[in-house]
């Protein structure tokens, strides 16, 4: 019963489709143009002078020298850092590895106190079968649904699988704390793993918690996709968890899929359904923060950004939205209707894109990647009592040849089409500020989290923010830093790959957000997780 209903559409945005694929490694370029004719008029080029959201934790997650109940890990670049925050504790995926911390509250009176881990990511579905058990992928997401106090985790299957008659699930289980010398091994197979098959499809695995405790049961599912499972970015919806991929980065061709999340919260048996979307850039699906639901029925908003890297399109002046409409009663009347062209200024990938050697460090030729052809994660959704609405963010290129963060808020207007109410580049010097991740708090702030490096600068990271009052367009916080740098990275160019926020459950307004820094010697990446609080966020229960 674990079946995946797979459907394509075209659509119809016809400056995608001009130029001839040239390979993406060729599109390396050294450093930024430029930006376009008309993406000065929103670019904030001075620092915001209102007081910064206060950082009310801090502390480092896996990375070098990190160590927990499990031991230590070899960790693989780049760390597609993820992360969320429940009641009481916080949980963080980094490429292949996972580990638990304490979050002060009723149950803990410190935050940040390893409480398991670091343990392989596959270790969530020992004694599930399959290659969900047997293979440990990196780019595993975990999100906390704050509707149903659950936590979810989505790890793909990049190895292709044998075709079979059916799938295991789903199935609960304790979360098995192994003994620290296995923790500590390098990313492998289980032994019992058969090596995988030069034909065949891929998987997709997801846990569900069965409470609010992530050091508690979880139930696993597996579910077949014919098509490679790229980039995973879960986003909780109450009809579904939604999860867009992309099928590799030498193909113009993406999916978004929705598996029955009621089933699923229940431990039942639950199906997915997914929807091929040929010639579009990265597709990101709303993921809703706080607990007011989206009207009944409305679907799910999909958005990705124009231009194609890879046919050699880096600027567009427009973003492009669809509406995921799933039916599990009758499969055959999902759809995905869209694109919608959504006119906004004028910009141009930073660097050119993914998998370009960009931002530049102190002390060494070695630049880093900037992801800049794509809308980052989190695509951030939440309803007020007046209005629904949408934050999104991108890196672009700066009229000071640096890097900047493009900010979208969308608002869906009475027939739930999604219009832009405001735009912006934070992009107050020359610097690079680039990877970003959103979040919207309970009062209407707007809080985002990036990356942050140059000529001068050892990459850390950084955050800024606006109040619902503030003038349209504007990121009027002062820059607060949650981590500097101490050291370039020269092993590789691959840098985190995203960053993430996540919405504090208990206040809905303390903003979580992770990203990655070097210290000082290290050859490898650390992770720092900070939470941020901003105007009309109580004092009181600091994390």
């Amino acid at each position: 019963m674990h079946r995946t209903l797979t459907r394509t559409i075209r659509p119809a945005i016809a400056s995608l489709l001009l130029a001839p694929i040239v390979p993406l490694l060729s599109l390396a370029q050294s450093s930024p143009t430029g930006a376009p004719a008309g993406a000065a008029a929103v670019e904030q080029r001075a620092f915001g002078t209102a007081p910064p959201a206060r950082l009310v934790a801090s502390f480092d997650g896996l990375g070098v020298g990190f160590r927990g109940p499990q031991g230590e890990a070899t960790l693989r670049n780049p760390s597609d850092n993820s992360l969320a925050v429940g009641r009481d504790h916080i949980v963080q995926t980094v490429n292949s590895r996972m580990a638990i911390f304490t979050k002060r509250g009723t149950t803990f009176r410190s935050t940040g106190e390893v409480l398991y881990g670091p343990v392989p990511t596959h270790n969530m579905f020992r004694g599930f079968g399959g290659p969900c058990e047997e293979r440990n992928n990196g780019d595993a997401v975990v999100r906390y649904d704050q509707l149903a106090d659950r936590w979810l985790l989505v790890m793909p299957i990049f190895s292709r699988v044998a075709p079979r008659t059916s799938t295991p699930g789903p199935r609960r289980a304790a979360l098995v704390a192994p003994a620290p010398s296995a923790a500590a091994a390098a990313p492998s197979p289980s032994p019992s793993a058969s090596p995988p098959p030069a034909t065949g499809g891929y998987a997709m695995c997801y846990a569900i918690s069965a409470g609010p405790d992530p050091l508690g049961s979880w139930d696993r599912y597996e579910f077949a996709r014919p098509l490679f499972p790229d980039y995973p970015r879960p986003a909780v919806w109450p009809d579904g968890y939604y999860v867009p991929t992309s099928t590799g980065d030498e193909v113009v061709e993406k999916h978004v899929c929705v598996v029955d999340r009621v089933r699923m919260l229940a431990g039942q048996d639950a199906t997915e359904q997914c929807i091929i979307v040929k010639d579009v850039n990265f597709l990101n699906t709303a993921d809703l923060d706080g607990r007011m639901l989206p009207p009944a029925g409305a679907p799910n908003i999909v958005l990705a950004a124009g231009g194609t890297q890879l046919r050699g399109e880096f600027e567009a002046d427009a973003i492009f939205a669809w509406r995921f409409f799933v039916d599990w009663t009758d499969p055959a009347r999902t759809r995905l209707e869209g694109p919608q062209r959504i006119a906004v200024a004028p910009y141009r990938y930073l660097c050119g894109g993914q998998l370009t050697t960009c931002v530049p460090q102190p002390g060494t030729d070695r630049r880093l990647d900037a992801q800049g052809d794509k809308l980052m994660a989190r695509m951030v959704y939440r309803r007020f009592a007046t209005h629904e609405a949408l934050v999104a963010v991108h890196s672009v290129n700066t009229m000071a040849l640096g890097g900047g963060v493009r900010w979208y808020e969308l608002r869906l207007d009475q027939a739930g089409a999604p219009v832009l109410h405001q735009q912006g580049t934070f992009a107050p010097d020359g610097d690079f500020r680039w990877m970003a991740s959103p979040a919207i708090d309970a009062y209407g702030n707007i809080g985002i989290g990036y990356s942050f490096g140059g000529e001068r600068h050892f990459p850390g990271q950084r955050f800024v923010g606006r109040t619902a009052r503030d003038p349209l367009g504007s990121l009027p916080f002062a820059e607060r830093v949650l981590v500097e740098g101490e050291a370039a990275q020269t092993t590789t160019l691959r840098w985190q790959d995203y960053t993430q926020t996540a919405l504090d459950p208990v206040d809905d307004c303390t903003v979580w957000y992770v990203g990655d820094y070097l210290k000082r010697g290290a050859a490898s990446y650390s992770t720092r997780i900070g939470a941020f609080r901003m105007p009309g966020c109580p004092t009181e229960g600091e994390p």
